[in-house]
């Protein structure tokens, strides 16, 4: 089993930034991806992004040039940094560990972009 809490969600303004943390433990060894996911009310869960643990990483097309995924392998943290945020980014962000053939989630971080 893979343990994971994310932190750093909150209310923040139309160009904003804020950054999301999601600290893994538990079976972390043959994690092969983290990333995040989003979930805006109404529609389904989408890709954000991820990286793998070589440090390739992918990324939704709506958030290319602001989002920032990393990885710190020493602390099994995964951090998401969001630049110019807008509301269309609103949502709950989930964490995602990826072993092979075994998924695991976090509990989910709200991000609310608003003015």
């Amino acid at each position: 089993q893979v343990q994971l809490v994310e932190s750093g969600g909150g209310l923040v303004q139309p160009g904003g930034s804020l950054r999301l943390s999601c600290a893994a433990s538990g079976s972390i060894f043959g994690i092969v991806y983290m990333g995040w996911y989003r979930q805006a009310p109404g529609n389904q869960r989408e890709l954000v992004a991820r990286i793998h643990i070589d440090a390739t990483t992918n990324y939704a097309d709506s958030v290319k040039g602001r989002f920032t995924i990393s990885r710190d392998n020493a602390k099994n943290i995964v951090y998401l940094q969001m630049n110019s945020l807008k509301p269309e980014d609103t949502a709950v962000y989930y964490c995602n560990a990826e072993h092979p053939g075994l998924s695991y989630w976090g509990q989910g971080t709200q991000v609310t972009v608003s003015s």
